[in-house]
């Protein structure tokens, strides 16, 4: 496997567990419904766990376009393969979400609320003020960043003995930082189902919200690189 179809598998990996516990939280008629916030936060964990673990040893399991410009500011991966890497992370999180959906078709017909619909394949805040919003991603987005600086291997990225490493920090990320704005700490994780749900035929959608959608890109970016430049400052380059 190249890395471009690793960083695509893996993303998707992610999606398919993130998107589908999102869904099976809070779409009616599933075996979860209601089951809370501690299920969506070790949802999304284990699929990066399951993502990092099946296209680290391909790509070095970027799977986020924050951690790919991160790792390239601290000399740790390419500038040349930086667009290829985002393009496979968005079309990734583009499919993974995709499958979600169609595992979770009947509960999208049989749910009424279009925010909920929403919701599983993007972030949506829930106290909309653009301006915490972004600190929020890029606080979470900084710890993520900084961690797997300190993990990956010079001029790849993360082994799959870091698969459980970072899982574990996400989940941290997760249950301490996600409260505000659902931790999208990864553009590709946001912009990529959000594009999906304005494609697919969901039943009784509402728009995609393109008016947020910049603060799950630009957050997560300017996280990655406050961390990288620390990085970068600790280690007296």
């Amino acid at each position: 496997m190249n890395a471009f179809f690793a960083e695509f598998f893996g993303t998707a990996i992610i999606l398919v567990f993130g998107s589908g516990v999102v869904a099976n939280v809070l779409l009616n008629k599933t075996k979860g419904f209601n089951s809370g916030w501690i299920v969506i936060s070790f949802g999304w964990a284990i699929g990066v766990f399951t993502g990092v673990l099946i296209s680290a040893p391909f790509s070095g399991a970027h799977l986020n376009p924050a951690i790919t410009i991160a790792l390239a500011i601290a000399h740790k991966f390419s500038w040349n393969m930086v667009p290829v890497y985002i393009l496979a992370q968005i079309l990734g999180a583009m499919f993974g979400s995709s499958l979600a959906w169609l595992a979770y078709k009947k509960h999208f017909d049989s749910t009424d609320d279009a925010d909920a619909k929403l919701a599983v394949f993007c972030t949506i805040p829930n106290i909309r003020s653009y301006w915490y919003n972004v600190v929020t991603e890029i606080i979470g987005t900084y710890v993520l960043s900084l961690a797997v600086l300190y993990m990956a291997e010079p001029e790849v990225g993360l082994g799959a003995l870091n698969a459980l490493p970072v899982a574990l920090v996400v989940l941290g990320i997760g249950l301490s930082l996600g409260g505000p704005t659902g931790y999208a700490i990864n553009p590709a994780r946001d912009l990529g189902p959000r594009i999906m749900h304005f494609l697919l035929p969901i039943a009784d959608k509402r728009n995609s919200d393109w008016a947020y959608s910049w603060v799950p890109l630009l957050g997560p970016v300017a996280g990655a690189v406050c961390a990288a430049i620390m990085f970068l400052i600790f280690r007296g380059s």
